[in-house]
């Protein structure tokens, strides 16, 4: 399974930790100039992931609010 396909079907939230997990990674002491480019690399992926699916669920949000408001209004 490709790592995309395997990222796609966590949660929001679990896709979230990881990335505060990348981003901590360049403030810790385990930094290093050799690893840095393929991690920053992964994050700027995980973090085009994220956007995504919050624009998906913005998507949903105005969907559900759009059918309640005009429910509301019958």
């Amino acid at each position: 399974m490709p790592k995309n396909e395997k990222n796609s079907k966590k949660k929001l939230s679990e896709k979230m930790s990881e990335l505060e997990k990348m981003v901590d990674w360049f403030y810790s002491d385990e930094f290093s100039l050799d690893d840095a480019e393929e991690k920053y690399r992964k994050a700027m992926e995980l973090s085009a992931e994220i956007e995504n699916d919050l624009d998906n669920l913005e998507n949903k949000i105005e969907v559900i609010n759009r059918d309640f408001s005009d429910g509301a209004s019958i």
